[in-house]
C-alpha cells in the first residue's frame, strides 16, 4: 500500500506541489475531515491505508469502520493534521477506497447470492493491471476467496497448454509432478470443457479441476462423475457466471465458483471527504 500511494502521489503531480491548495491554505493550517460513505456498500482499502498514512506528512487517520464492514450513508474514518497535507492526499485516499470499495461490494452480492450451499466465490487473474494485490484483497473484505496471486504460486493447466499434447493422460500427469517436484504451490488445476475430458482428468492426481461454461445440467453430472469416483478434486465452475445465474451454479453441487466479474465489472462506491469541526 505504501507503494501504491507513493505512486498515486507521483502520478497526481503531488511531488511537484498543490499549487491550488498552496496558494489559498496557510502550512500551519490545521483541521479534520470526516471520510462519509455515501451509499451502501462493503468497504475495503481502509486499513491498509491507515497503516502507512504517514506517507502523506503530517495526517493521522482515525478508524470507526474497518474493511468488511457492510455500511451505509455514515462516517468510516477521520483525518487529523496539516489541511495541505489532508489535501494532498484528499483524491488519491478516495481513488483506492471508492474502486477497492466497490470490488468488495459486488463480491459480497455474489457471495450473500450463493448463502446456505457449501459453494464457494472466487476471484480470477483479470484485475486491473498494476492492482493485483488490491483487487484480491478488495475479493476477500467481500466475503470472497482469493485464487492463485499469480502465474508463481498455483498450476492452473488451461486449453492452450492442453492443446500441444499428444498424449493426454501421461504428459499431463509428468507436468504435474514436475511443477510439484521443483516449485512451491497451493495446489494444481486442470480446466476442461467436456464430461469426456472430465473422466480422463478424475483418473489423475490434481487438487481442483476447473468446468468451463458448463450449464447446470452438465455441472450436475460433472459432480455426480466426480463423488463416484475414487479421487475427490474440487471442482470449480466459472464462465460467464452472473448474479442472476450464479445461485443455480452454487446448487449443482460444485465447491467453487471463479468470476471474473468481481474486480473487472464492479462499480466504485461513492465514498467523499468533508470538512468536520474540531
Amino acid at each position: 500500500m505504501r507503494t501504491l500511494l507513493e505512486r498515486c502521489i507521483e502520478e497526481d503531480g503531488g511531488l511537484q506541489g498543490d499549487v491550488t491548495t498552496n496558494s489559498i491554505i496557510a502550512p500551519e493550517m490545521r483541521g479534520q475531515f470526516a471520510l462519509h460513505v455515501r451509499s451502501q456498500g462493503t468497504i475495503a482499502g481502509l486499513d491498509p491505508i491507515a497503516e502507512v498514512i504517514d506517507v502523506f506528512g503530517d495526517v493521522s487517520m482515525s478508524l470507526i469502520h474497518h474493511d468488511g464492514d457492510e455500511v451505509c450513508d455514515e462516517n468510516i474514518a477521520v483525518l487529523k493534521g496539516s489541511v495541505q497535507a489532508i489535501l494532498l492526499a484528499e483524491r488519491t485516499i478516495l481513488n483506492i477506497i471508492c474502486y477497492a470499495s466497490g470490488v468488495a461490494t459486488r463480491t459480497r452480492q455474489f457471495v450473500d447470492a450463493v448463502a446456505g450451499t457449501n459453494c464457494k466465490i472466487c476471484d480470477t487473474r483479470k484485475t486491473t493491471p498494476g492492482l493485483r494485490v488490491l483487487d484480491k484483497y478488495a475479493v476477500v473484505c467481500g466475503g470472497g476467496t482469493s485464487h492463485r496471486i499469480g502465474l508463481h504460486d498455483a498450476a492452473l493447466y488451461k486449453d492452450n497448454h492442453l492443446s500441444t499434447l499428444v498424449d493426454f493422460s501421461n504428459e499431463l500427469s509428468v507436468a504435474m509432478s514436475n511443477v510439484k517436484a521443483m516449485n512451491d504451490v497451493q495446489f494444481v488445476e486442470i480446466e476442461v470443457d467436456t464430461i469426456e475430458q472430465l473422466e480422463k482428468v478424475l483418473l489423475l492426481s490434481v487438487d481442483i479441476i476447473l468446468l468451463d461454461n458448463m450449464p447446470p445440467e452438465v455441472l450436475k453430472q460433472a459432480v455426480r462423475l466426480r463423488d463416484a469416483s475414487e479421487s475427490s478434486p474440487l471442482l470449480e465452475a466459472s464462465g460467464g457466471i452472473n448474479l442472476e445465474t450464479v445461485r443455480s451454479i452454487a446448487e449443482t453441487g460444485v465447491d467453487r465458483i471463479s468470476i471474473g466479474g468481481l474486480t473487472h465489472q464492479s462499480t466504485w462506491l461513492d465514498v467523499g471527504l468533508d470538512a468536520i469541526d474540531a
